[in-house]
Order: structure tokens, then C-alpha cells, then sequence
């Protein structure tokens, strides 16, 4: 598995997937056509039926502003796919098609252009399964934070302090703004307001619950206004991780160095279902993002109550189990119904799966392993309506007048 450093990623919003991708692609196109006039793209499949909403006609005219680029969205390619986040860049020079590359989007803001080797960093994890990494740590009397950083480095420290700074800003810049969410839903952001709705008798569990969501909204609020979020695994689902650790940092008063502790065992986490699934609501649909968000959350707040392995296991592997099947379907292809929300539940059944590891882990039939494997199947099997087309659930049957 590659390092952490390809798993938590700063960049803007709203998609990983829809937008920092494809971005990312024409970057590279525009940097080999350097004499080229005009730029054409077309845009496939999921990229194409939510790319509106997404916003990926604008990152990719940004990409490869200022020279004037045509944008084809074509929801029904006369061709396979390779992948649900499909597209495909041309550049001309006085008229004449001078050069062709196809991309997709694999999600988290990666890439993978036909015909080239990923050109991804290098394996610095020699394991790929939890029950390997955990029979590891076990035969060296090491927690799973430890394991990272032998794998990565010390340097990975510095670099989760950077990722814990951009997450709290994210959600601190949440915190301040009000108003009405670009995109024709008229979506209001609510992340302040939840947070200064505490009254004298608020008993400590709807605080909690109150905390914990405004802090969720505030970073997809955020992220839905196309501002800077950290991937967690990925935009989408961007506001789980910060959200719970904010929360618990607070309430249990730990240092930061406890925080890149647990943001370190919830990027393993992230990274296991990143190499033996997908994180790609395209994929796999929403269960790949918040599920696997919700997982990574649950592990990280285990690591930060200084649980043991099979009780980090646990708390990941019941916080994926009851996401499975969660469809994709943002209505109008923005990523604000149910996406918001749907953060904020997972932060909190996060904390819930955190409660459960502590006394039940004993007891677990499922490994974590098994989950992931479950999720990927149940992905692919899900009707491509419910991954992240718009073409089924909320998206279909809502209304705007309703």
C-alpha cells in the first residue's frame, strides 16, 4: 500500500472524484501541450451526468485556463467505459487535433491515464490486509500507530500536523459563514447555527450530538462552496474524521500528538479499503465514502482512547458493516442533499461504533478484511442508478417544489 501522504490530500471542493481529479489530469495534458490553442474535453458517464453539479467543467477549464478549452458532457458513451469517471482530453494547434489522452478518475483525487503506468508513489506499506498488519504489531508488542510510522517514516508526523491544521481550519471557516449554498437547491448553511443553539438544561448527550454535527456541516458546507477540505477518504465524506476528532480533542483534552496518533490509524484504515476495494461513490457508491469515512473515524477515536487492536478492529469494521448498501444519489448532482447530513450521522455513528468496541469486541464474527470485501461486491453489484448518477433515489423522486 503507498503512504498516507496519496490518502489525505488539501484541496478544494466539492469532489475528490468530480473535481480535484479531473483537474488533476488536465494539469498533466496542458503541461505536455504546451504549444497547443485550444484544449476540447468530453466528459463520460458519472463525471458526466453529476458534473454540473460537481462543478467539472470549471475545474477542468481552470486547469487548462487561459487557453480556451470546449467542454462535451456525454452521459452515454457509445463505447465501455474503463471506469465511471471517464474522460477524455484533446489538444489543437492552428485547427489540427495535435495530441489525445484518456483519464479517470479513480477517487481521492487520484488518477490513472490509459496506456501510462500509475504513476503513484512507491509501496511503503509491505502489508495489505488488517489481519496482516495486525499480526505484525502483535509480534512486535506495537500499536498501529507505531507500524505506520515504521513504515513511513518520522516525517509523517509533520506532515498529519499539517492535515490536523487544514482539518480544524476547515471546520472553523464552517463555523463562521451563513447563507444560502450556491448551486439552485437554496440549501442554508446551518453549521453556525447549530453550534450556538446550546441551552442551560442540554443534557450531555444532545451536546454531543449538537457538536458533532456542526462540525461535520461546517467542513461540507465548506466543501460544498468549493473551499479547501482535507480528503478523508475523500471530499465527499470529508467532514467524519474531523469532525469526531475535533469533538473528542476537546472533550478528553488530549495534545495534538495524541490526534496524529489516531489520524495515522485512521489513514491505515482509509488505505485498506483504498487498495482492496474503492473509495469511489462512482464505484461503490456512497458506502465507499462516508462508510469507509465512518471507519476510519471510528478507528482513529479507538486509537485515541488507547484501545487494542482487536477493539480498533471492531470499532472499523462495525462502523463499515452498517453502511453497506448506502446509495449515492446528491440530488440535482450537488454534493448537498443528502451529502451534508449524511456526514454528520457518520460522525456520530463513529462515536457509536467507538462505545460498542469497548465491550464488545470479544465477541465480533466479522473481520474487517470481510467487510471490505463486502462493501466492494455490494458496490458492484448496486444498480449504477445509486453511484453517484443522480438517476435514482433522492435525486430522482425530489422535487423542488416538494
Amino acid at each position: 500500500m503507498r503512504s498516507l501522504t496519496e490518502l489525505y490530500k488539501i484541496g478544494s471542493g466539492p469532489s475528490s472524484s468530480h473535481t480535484m481529479g479531473p483537474e488533476k489530469a488536465a494539469r498533466i495534458f496542458k503541461s505536455e501541450n504546451e504549444d497547443a490553442d485550444q484544449f476540447k474535453a468530453l466528459i463520460y458517464g458519472s463525471l458526466a451526468k453529476t458534473g454540473k453539479g460537481h462543478m467539472t467543467d470549471k475545474a477542468i477549464i481552470r486547469a487548462l485556463s487561459p487557453v480556451p478549452t470546449e467542454i462535451e458532457f456525454v452521459p452515454q458513451a457509445d463505447f465501455v467505459l474503463p471506469h465511471p469517471n471517464t474522460m477524455d482530453l484533446f489538444a489543437y494547434k492552428d485547427g489540427r487535433q495535435t495530441a489525445f489522452m484518456r483519464a479517470v478518475s479513480i477517487g481521492g483525487g487520484d488518477i490513472v491515464i490509459e496506456g501510462r503506468e500509475e504513476k503513484l508513489g512507491p509501496d511503503v506499506y509491505q502489508e495489505n490486509s488488517f489481519a496482516e498488519i495486525s499480526a505484525i504489531c502483535k509480534a512486535n508488542h506495537i500499536r498501529l500507530s507505531d507500524y505506520v510510522e515504521q513504515c513511513e517514516g518520522k516525517q509523517i508526523w509533520d506532515f498529519l500536523q499539517g492535515i490536523w491544521e487544514a482539518m480544524k481550519r476547515s471546520i472553523d471557516e464552517g463555523l463562521s459563514v451563513t447563507g444560502i449554498l450556491e448551486g439552485g437547491l437554496q440549501v442554508e448553511r446551518k453549521a453556525k447555527y447549530l453550534y450556538h443553539q446550546g441551552h442551560m438544561d442540554e443534557s450531555p448527550e444532545t451536546r454531543e450530538n449538537r457538536i458533532v454535527s456542526a462540525y461535520a456541516f461546517a467542513v461540507n458546507e465548506q466543501n460544498a462552496a468549493a473551499g479547501t477540505v482535507v480528503t478523508a477518504p475523500t471530499c465527499g465524506a470529508s467532514g467524519v474524521v474531523p469532525a469526531s476528532l475535533r469533538y473528542m480533542q476537546e472533550k478528553m483534552q488530549v495534545p495534538d500528538e495524541q490526534i496524529l496518533r489516531a489520524l495515522a490509524v485512521g489513514g491505515l484504515i482509509g488505505n485498506l479499503v483504498k487498495q482492496n476495494a474503492s473509495i469511489s461513490g462512482a464505484q461503490c457508491g456512497c458506502q465507499a465514502e462516508v462508510g469507509t469515512a465512518c471507519s476510519m473515524a471510528a478507528a482513529a477515536l479507538a486509537e485515541l482512547s488507547g484501545m487494542e487492536i482487536g477493539q480498533i478492529e471492531y470499532a472499523a469494521e462495525v462502523a463499515m458493516e452498517h453502511h453497506l448498501g448506502l446509495t449515492c444519489d446528491p440530488i440535482n448532482g450537488l454534493v448537498q442533499i443528502p451529502c451534508i447530513e449524511r456526514n454528520a450521522v457518520g460522525a456520530m455513528r463513529a462515536i457509536n461504533a467507538l462505545s460498542l468496541a469497548k465491550f464488545l469486541s470479544g465477541t465480533r464474527k466479522i473481520s474487517f478484511d470481510l467487510v471490505i470485501q463486502t462493501m466492494y461486491e455490494t458496490g458492484l453489484d448496486m444498480s449504477s442508478r445509486y453511484r453517484e448518477t443522480s438517476e435514482g433515489g433522492l435525486a430522482k423522486l425530489y422535487r423542488m417544489d416538494s
